[in-house]
C-alpha cells in the first residue's frame, strides 16, 4: 500500500545561464539542504541545469541548449542520483537533454531520479515560442513510481495551456503533480496561479511548482514557486501549503519552500465510481468519440 504522507520542497531558482558546473553545484546543495529537513521530494524549475533564454540569432548547433545538452543518464544526472542514495530522496531538474540515438535532437526535458538512481526522463510534449528553435516535441507522458505511489510528471506549457495531461495523470492514479516551469513576466500574469488553482480544484489533486526567479538573458521570471493541494474549509476548493503566488511581490526571490502533505487528502473525485450514474463522472470513451471527429475534420489545424 501506498505511503500518504511525504515531505516536498520546491525551489525558487535563479541559474546561471549557460553555467551548468555553477548550476549543478547549486542543485546538489539545495537537494542536500532538503534531505536534512526531511523533504522525500525536491523539485526544482524547468531548464534549471543551463537556464532558459535563447539566443535567435545563433543557429541551431551553435545555441547555448545544444551545446550544453547531455544525455539522460548522463554526468548531471549521475551526479544527482549519487547524492539522491546517499540522502534518501527523489529529484527532479530540468535540462537540455540529449536523444539517445541522435545527438541531434534535443529535448526540453526533466531528469527523475529516486534514491535507487536515475528513474527515467520526461521530455516535454508542449513547445512554446522561442522553444522550437532549438527543442523537439516529446511524445509521452511519464509516471515516476514511488513509495507515496504514482506521480504525473509535467513541464510549463504542458499543464498551463493542455488539462489533458494533468487530467490522464489523475486518471491514472497521480495523487500529486510535478509543474517543472519557466513562467516569465512575457507571459503575463493569468497563465500561472489561476490555471494551477482550477487544476487542483478540478482533479482534486496536489500540485509541486518549482519556477526560475529573476532576470535571465532577456526575460524576467515569475518565480512563485509553490505547493497547492486540496483546501478543507469548502468541498471544491484549493490551498497553499507551502511557497507563493506567481504575482506575490517577493515571488521572484531565491527561496526553497517545504511542506509535509497528506495524500490521502487528494479525492480525485471525477476519476472516482459514482453509483447514481454507475460509472465515473468523468467520460473518457465519450471524449474518444469527441477528438476522433475533431482529427477526422479537414479544417483541424488550419
Amino acid at each position: 500500500m501506498s505511503k500518504d504522507i511525504c515531505t516536498v520542497s520546491v525551489v525558487t531558482f535563479h541559474p546561471v545561464w549557460g553555467d551548468k558546473e555553477a548550476n549543478l553545484k547549486r542543485i546538489l546543495e539545495y537537494t542536500e539542504a532538503a534531505a536534512k529537513r526531511g523533504s522525500d521530494f525536491v523539485i526544482f524549475p524547468e531548464m534549471a541545469l543551463t537556464s532558459y533564454d535563447d539566443e535567435a540569432d545563433k543557429p541551431f548547433k551553435e545555441k547555448m541548449q545544444y551545446k550544453l545538452a547531455e544525455t539522460v543518464p548522463g554526468p548531471s544526472s549521475e551526479k544527482v542520483a549519487e547524492l539522491a542514495k546517499k540522502w534518501n530522496i527523489n529529484v527532479i531538474f530540468g535540462l537540455p537533454a540529449r536523444d539517445d540515438d541522435n545527438p541531434d535532437i534535443i529535448y526540453n526535458a526533466l531528469a527523475i531520479i529516486s534514491p535507487d538512481g536515475v528513474a527515467g526522463c520526461y521530455h516535454k510534449m508542449h513547445l512554446p515560442a522561442p522553444e522550437p528553435n532549438w527543442a523537439t516535441r516529446g511524445d509521452k507522458p511519464v509516471i515516476f513510481e514511488t513509495d507515496w505511489g504514482p506521480i504525473g510528471i509535467g513541464i510549463c506549457y504542458d499543464n498551463y495551456a493542455f488539462p489533458e495531461l494533468m487530467r490522464y495523470y489523475a486518471s491514472r492514479g497521480c495523487r500529486l503533480m510535478v509543474n517543472s516551469t519557466a513562467l516569465a513576466h512575457c507571459h503575463g500574469p493569468f497563465f500561472g496561479s489561476p490555471t494551477l488553482e482550477a487544476a487542483v480544484v478540478q482533479n482534486g489533486i496536489y500540485i509541486a511548482s518549482a519556477n526560475i526567479g529573476g532576470l535571465d538573458v532577456t526575460n524576467y521570471f515569475w518565480g512563485g514557486s509553490s505547493i497547492i493541494g486540496p483546501g478543507q474549509k469548502h468541498a471544491w476548493s484549493y490551498y497553499y501549503y507551502a511557497g507563493r503566488r506567481f504575482t506575490d511581490e517577493d515571488a521572484p526571490e531565491c527561496e526553497m519552500f517545504t511542506a509535509t502533505i497528506d495524500l490521502s487528502l487528494a479525492t480525485r473525485f471525477p476519476f472516482k465510481y459514482n453509483p447514481s450514474v454507475e460509472g465515473t463522472d468523468w467520460r473518457p470513451d465519450k471524449y474518444i468519440e469527441m477528438f476522433t471527429e475533431t482529427l477526422a475534420d479537414e479544417n483541424y489545424g488550419k
